[in-house]
């Protein structure tokens, strides 16, 4: 189960694992994917073959063998059992953002853990979602209201819906997340969550038309959030907010992320040095060398930025719904 719905049950990572059960299959930090166990299936892939019966009864978080090499020999090492290894890791929202069907553009960690801090949201919150796209947000609202709290999620596109409610089933998420197909900017949010929601998310091509509609089912000092990936739908959405929010707030989440790995040093006499490195080159070779962890004479733990990082997702805009009478 992703989210722990009962206070005194063992998390996840200290169940075993069993028929049904998703696990995350971890190949590398960039190589995941979402398995059901089933009995008497297998999984391959470059590191071997591997069969769901072996991982029936093992430990979230174990790492598992493979039964037989694919392809001449598992790439992650030549030890135990058929060379290659995976792990088997329980599907935390955190991994399930890396694993799960992209339907539409998602957020990630970054943006998911601001949303979550700045929505205030706590055991027992009433969260209004739309659109439900992937179900990548969603699960995240889903652990940080769980046990008793619910998560109502709307998406316009009826397959939409459809795929992402079969994903909150098979997560055993529905106790506390319902999905609806309803079109928020024409016809708002249902009156039956009217100044109930201690928070509204928007995910709209056009959020302003629902603005008015989330300020109605907020409760006194609710919080509103709305992501758009164009500036000029902030603009608009900051407009429609004036009338009845305050503490309007955006943010641009940018991460970067760095490789820790070992590598050797070479050397080099002064005069190859001084013949063949530029200026700007030896200045950044010192800098390289500055930023050891470990220095040895043949190798070196060496840190530095990831080549690739993910550029701008979108724009939070946060805003409290205003206190009658002020």
């Amino acid at each position: 189960m992703m989210v722990p719905l009962d206070p005194s049950s063992k998390p996840t990572s200290q169940r075993r694992i069993a028929e049904g059960d998703t696990v995350v299959v971890y190949e590398r930090h960039d190589a995941m994917r979402a398995v059901a166990v089933r009995p008497g299936a297998v999984l391959q892939n470059r590191f071997g073959v591997f069969r769901h019966d072996d991982w029936i009864g093992r430990p979230f978080g174990c790492k598992v063998h493979s039964a037989a090499s694919a392809g001449g020999g598992g790439a992650r090492g030549g030890k135990g059992k058929g060379g290659g290894f995976v792990h088997l890791l329980a599907p935390t929202p955190e991994l399930w953002t890396l694993v799960l069907s992209h339907r539409t553009q998602i957020l990630y960690l970054a943006d998911i853990s601001l949303v979550v801090s700045y929505l205030e949201l706590v055991p027992g919150c009433l969260v209004l979602e739309s659109g439900t796209g992937s179900g990548s947000l969603t699960t995240s609202l889903a652990r940080a209201v769980a046990p008793h709290g619910r998560v109502c999620t709307f998406d316009f596109h009826d397959q939409r819906a459809a795929s992402a409610r079969e994903d909150f089933e098979r997560n055993d998420l529905t106790s506390i997340i319902t999905v609806a197909v309803r079109d928020i900017q024409g016809q708002g949010f249902p009156e039956e969550h009217t100044g109930a929601a201690d928070a509204v998310f928007l995910d709209l091509p056009q959020p302003w038309l629902a603005i008015p509609s989330a300020g109605t089912m907020l409760k006194q000092d609710g919080v509103l959030c709305s992501f758009s990936p164009c500036i000029e739908q902030v603009q608009r959405a900051c407009e429609a907010m004036r009338s009845c929010f305050t503490d309007i707030r955006t943010f641009e989440i940018l991460l970067r992320t760095y490789e820790v790995r070992e590598g050797g040093l070479k050397g080099a006499t002064t005069n190859e040095e001084s013949n063949a490195v530029p200026l700007a080159q030896k200045k950044r070779k010192l800098l390289a060398a500055a930023e050891t962890l470990d220095v040895k004479q043949n190798s070196s733990v060496m840190v530095r930025p990831c080549s690739t990082a993910r550029g701008h997702t979108g724009y939070l805009t946060f805003a409290r719904l205003r206190v009658h009478g002020n």
